[in-house]
C-alpha cells in the first residue's frame, strides 16, 4: 500500500495581512507628526528656496533672477560682518554656559533637603520668553533708573552712573550675562539628566581602586556623557547662531551696528527693507551653515561604538 504524504500549505496571506496592518496602525501613529513637519517645515522651506530665486518686493510681481541674491550676499559687507559676530558670540556665549552648568549639575545632582529648590531656582529664569527677559534688562541697564549703574555709582565703583550701552565691550558683556542667567539652568538640566544615568557602582568601583576626583570626572563622566553634552552642545550652538531677540531689543544692533546678528540681518532686509528674496536666499544659506555645524559636532563627539 503506498503511503500517503501530508504536506501543510504555510498561510501566508494571513500572516501577510498581520503584517500590513502593523505597517497600516504605525503609519497612522506617526501622519500627525508627518503631517506637521510637512506643513510647518517642508512645505515653508521650499517656499523659500522659491523665494529666494527672484526678486520678490513686498509690493508687485515678483521677477525670476536665479541665483542673482546669492551673487549678491558675496559683496554685503554687512552680512559678513554680522556673521562673524554671531559665530564671535555663538563661541563665547557657548563656552561660559558650559562653565557655568556643567558646575550647577554637578551640585544639584547630590541628594539633599534643599536640592529640589535649587533646581527650580537655576531653572526658573528659562521660563521667561527672551522677549520678556530683554526688556526686563534694558530696565536694569538703564543709565538714569536702571539698577546696575546705579548700584556701581553708589558703591563707589564707577565715579558717576554709566551707559552700559555706550560702548560695544559693556553691551556684549550685559548681553551674556542676561543669556547665561536665561539659559544656563536649561543646560543644567540636560547634563544633570546625563549625570544621574552613569551607574554609582562605577563611581564605587573607581573609588576604591583609588583613582581622584579628577580622574573619574576625566576618565568615566565625561567619556559616559558624550551623547548628553552633544545634544547640549548642538541646542546651544543652534541657539546662539539664531540669536535675535536681545540684541534687537536691548541694543539695536548698535553701538555702531557692532552687534548686528545674522538673524537680525536677515530680519532687517527682509521686513525692513522689503527685500523679500534676498531675505530669503540669507536664510537659506543659514540654514546651511547650520546643518554643517551639527554634523561637524555630532561626528566630534560620536562614540567609538557610535551614537
Amino acid at each position: 500500500m503506498p503511503e500517503t504524504q501530508f504536506t501543510t500549505a504555510t498561510p501566508r496571506r494571513p500572516r501577510r495581512g498581520r503584517v500590513r496592518r502593523k505597517q497600516l496602525v504605525g503609519l497612522l501613529f506617526v501622519a500627525p507628526a508627518v503631517a506637521l513637519v510637512t506643513v510647518f517645515f517642508v512645505i515653508p522651506l521650499c517656499m523659500t528656496f522659491w523665494m529666494s530665486l527672484h526678486n520678490w518686493p513686498l509690493m508687485g510681481a515678483p521677477r525670476f533672477i536665479g541665483l542673482g541674491n546669492y551673487a549678491q550676499m558675496l559683496h554685503d559687507s554687512q552680512f559678513w560682518s554680522s556673521l562673524r559676530f554671531t559665530v564671535f558670540y555663538t563661541l563665547i556665549v557657548t563656552v561660559v554656559l558650559f562653565a557655568v552648568a556643567f558646575p550647577l549639575a554637578i551640585f544639584v545632582e547630590k541628594p539633599d533637603a534643599m536640592t529640589r529648590f535649587y533646581r527650580t531656582a537655576y531653572f526658573l529664569p528659562y521660563v521667561v520668553g527672551f522677549g520678556s527677559a530683554s526688556l526686563l534688562w534694558v530696565w536694569l541697564m538703564n543709565v538714569d533708573s536702571g539698577l546696575f549703574s546705579q548700584l556701581a555709582w553708589r558703591l563707589g565703583l564707577t565715579e558717576k552712573p554709566v551707559n552700559l550701552l555706550a560702548s560695544f565691550d559693556t553691551t556684549f558683556i550685559s548681553i551674556i550675562v542676561m543669556v547665561v542667567w536665561k539659559t544656563v539652568g536649561f543646560n543644567m538640566i540636560i547634563l544633570l539628566t546625563g549625570l544621574q544615568g552613569i551607574s554609582t557602582e562605577v563611581q564605587e568601583a573607581a573609588r576604591v581602586d583609588g583613582a581622584s576626583s579628577w580622574q573619574r570626572f576625566r576618565r568615566i563622566t565625561l567619556p559616559l556623557m558624550r551623547r548628553t553634552i552633544a545634544l547640549a552642545l548642538i541646542l546651544s550652538v543652534s541657539g546662539s547662531m539664531l540669536a535675535f531677540d536681545q540684541f534687537y531689543i536691548i541694543s539695536d544692533g548698535g553701538p555702531q551696528n557692532q552687534t548686528i546678528t545674522t538673524v537680525f540681518w536677515i530680519f532687517s532686509q527682509s521686513f525692513m527693507s522689503f527685500h523679500l528674496g534676498y531675505g530669503s536666499a540669507l536664510s537659506m544659506v543659514l540654514l546651511l551653515i547650520l546643518v554643517t555645524i551639527s554634523v561637524i559636532q555630532l561626528r566630534l563627539l560620536r562614540n567609538p561604538e557610535g551614537m
